[in-house]
């Protein structure tokens, strides 16, 4: 060996290894092939998975097979602390809830400008979708996920936004009025949803829930996105579904709502 290989942590190598070969992979990878095509015993590589399952880079499927996550095989998108928490606990609500809708599913968290992050998506099977990238930000004045964020955002943190976004016209039905946009984020607060229909894509709509932290602080928002077509036929459908999982992922991060009522 040399100098350079000397110095290498073994487990350091063998996470980066795996981390590898699921990117080169088209398909999720089972314990026993990831063992066989690395080499590592099999009780460590099983304790290796686990930790980048835990801190989001990999996900596990239904089936006990290995992905890497679509925000690291695109990049950039790599994640710590919360965000990291927060996709590794969403994902299995998120596939669920694309199974069971058809539709795909978003989780979104507000960033300190007011703008919306992507973090993680679980697709539709259908052959016409809706898709976006795990890339740059969102604006959230037209956006459910962004609704429902600054409708749980300080009144001065939603106004000082406001006031520096550009409200454009992205499509026909595009709310850009400021007295308007405040009413539908006050709605967002009240209805406990919100719901973003062509207002930022054409032919697409969305509805978004609040997820919340044991203290009761909103952190994220969940959200399904479709056609516009199918939001209008099962749009009731929709709106309970996602209020139902964000409720679970919320309910899976500590929060009780009697016990936050309490505070």
């Amino acid at each position: 060996m040399n100098r350079i290989e000397d110095s290498e942590v073994k487990s350091a190598v063998r996470i980066l290894e795996i981390l590898e070969l699921l990117a080169r992979s088209s398909k999720p990878l089972r314990l026993k092939t990831i063992v066989m095509e690395l080499g590592y015993p099999k009780s460590s590589t099983f304790n290796l998975l686990a930790t980048l399952v835990s801190r989001a880079y990999v996900v596990r499927d239904e089936a006990e097979a290995y992905r890497i996550h679509e925000a690291f095989r695109n990049g950039p998108g790599w994640s710590s602390g919360r965000d990291a928490k927060l996709i590794a606990t969403a994902q299995p609500i998120m596939d669920a809830l694309r199974d069971s809708e058809g539709e795909t599913v978003f989780l979104g968290a507000r960033r300190s400008d007011g703008r919306i992050k992507l973090l993680a998506k679980s697709v539709s099977h259908q052959a016409v979708r809706f898709d976006s990238d795990l890339t740059g930000s969102d604006p959230a004045f037209c956006t459910a996920m962004g609704r429902v964020l600054l409708a749980h955002w300080s009144p001065e943190k939603t106004s000082a936004y406001l006031s520096k976004e550009r409200i454009v016209q992205i499509t026909e039905r595009t709310v850009i009025d400021r007295i308007q946009i405040r009413r539908i984020i006050e709605r967002a607060r009240v209805d406990g949803y919100a719901i973003s229909d062509e207002e930022a894509a054409e032919g697409g709509s969305g509805v978004a829930a609040p997820v919340r932290d044991s203290s009761g602080e909103v952190i994220a928002a969940l959200d399904i996105a479709t056609m516009s077509s199918r939001f209008a036929a099962c749009r009731n459908q929709m709106i309970e579904a996602v209020i139902r999982n964000a409720d679970e992922l919320s309910y899976r991060f500590g929060y009780r709502p009697q016990a936050a009522d309490k505070q």
